[in-house]
């Protein structure tokens, strides 16, 4: 997708719950199921690892430090949650928000990965959809609510149309207050005031209309709400973990444009068959124009569509650059570059000149920083000691670190 194309992202991806999810039997879903268990040697990608690494160190620490106090199946999921989570923050226009749905399981470590990923000062809400439903424990307190995490890009720009709820008065009896107004419904008198981030919003009963038999159904209430919140009408809303298409649903009912992914095969199917289950969509296939409202059709493709801007990957914080090709020859893995600097320089610092003993003392950095456009080739990578990498950061080239060492006295027999 190009970049800055859509203006609302609403999605409901994996919760790190450790388990396999099953569609109800028998139901319009069945045969969906997904599995939520994660392992660094399985799931995780090495070129994720090195993208991350070297453009985005933020993200990394955040992802290394889960390992660290949780174990590697959070720093898995972290890692698959991240390569996503920065694409999603390149197509989303400067007005635009995501909303990140996820529990208690790993809601803490997806905060500060989105913190790392969208900036700590674009943080908007974190919703609390409260329920009724499910078990109850003896031991703790039974858990009864989800999170949903909401960023913006650009916190200046967004756009947040305010939506009301009911305030009932005090034994909703009237106030009568000048310039109040007060409304009366079965339950007696009430005052709308904005919406607070507390939802109380049944689930999806087993014996609902709206129940499709999705593994992890979310109420099309909750979807509805964040729709109207952050989008307006003929706009774009992407979910790129769509399952039975409930936020497509959402916008569909509310006049907005979207954009459904998932790995389901079955997906496109949910898709049209939820629409006409609402009764937005008529007729079986419902992929010919002019069954969609009066106008437009569903596109459903099964490759990658073909972008039409720059084709840049996800650089976020980062200035506009001048794209420069890396030069053409035989691309190193980050592993590969280390040995062959060690080979070439040894135990070595680049910065300061020290030599150590032991060659984890030293870490790959960059000659011109990623910020300033210089490459991930070997031609611009270097190994720093810890406390040179630290003092260079975005800052220097390996010329200015030099200088900067030398100015206050850290060069090696200065």
């Amino acid at each position: 997708m190009n970049s800055e194309s859509v203006d609302l992202i609403a999605t409901d991806p994996p919760f790190n719950k450790g388990r396999d999810f099953h569609a109800t039997p028998d139901s319009l879903a069945d045969g969906a199921s997904f599995q939520d268990r994660w392992s660094w040697d399985k799931d995780v990608h090495q070129e994720w690892v090195d993208k991350i690494t070297d453009d985005f160190p933020k993200v990394m620490n955040v992802i290394q430090g889960s390992r660290n106090s949780y174990g590697d199946d959070m720093g898995a999921f972290l890692c698959f949650m991240a390569v996503r989570l920065l694409e999603m923050r390149r197509v989303l226009r400067e007005t635009g928000g995501v909303y990140l749905h996820c529990d208690p399981t790993a809601g803490h470590y997806l905060k500060e990965l989105m913190d790392s990923i969208f900036g700590y000062k674009n943080f908007e809400n974190e919703i609390v959809w409260c329920y009724k439903s499910g078990g109850a424990s003896n031991k703790r307190f039974a858990k009864k609510h989800d999170l949903i995490l909401f960023y913006s890009k650009n916190r200046r720009k967004k756009q947040f149309n305010v939506l009301k709820e009911k305030s009932y008065n005090r034994d909703f009896k009237p106030y009568r207050f000048e310039g109040i107004h007060e409304y009366q419904d079965e339950k007696g008198w009430y005052t709308l005031v904005g919406m607070k981030d507390y939802w109380n919003i049944d689930m999806v009963g087993r014996t609902s209309s709206e129940r499709y038999g999705y593994p992890t159904q979310k109420p099309l209430a909750v979807y509805k709400r964040i729709v109207e919140a952050s989008s307006n009408e003929k706009e774009i809303v992407l979910d790129p973990f769509c399952g039975c298409a409930t936020t497509l649903v959402a916008a569909e009912q509310l006049n907005r444009q979207w954009v459904g992914i998932d790995i389901w095969d079955e997906a496109f199917d949910a898709v049209i068959t939820r629409l006409q289950k609402e009764g937005w969509l008529e007729g079986p296939g419902g992929n010919k124009g002019g069954l969609l409202f009066t106008e437009g059709e569903i596109l459903h493709v099964t490759t990658l569509p073909e972008r039409t801007d720059d084709g840049q990957e996800a650089v976020p914080f980062l200035k506009t650059k001048l794209k420069v090709d890396e030069p053409k020859g035989l691309k190193m893995s980050r592993a590969e570059i280390m040995a062959f600097l060690l080979d070439q320089h040894g135990n070595q610092c680049q910065g300061c000149y020290r030599v150590f003993d032991d060659h984890r003392y030293l870490e790959l950095d960059h000659n011109t920083p990623r910020s300033d456009g210089g490459l991930n080739h070997i031609s611009n990578r270097v190994l720093l000691c810890g406390p040179c990498n630290k003092l260079k950061r975005n800052y220097f080239t390996l010329s200015g670190l030099r200088k900067e060492n030398k100015r206050l006295g850290y060069m090696k027999g200065s």
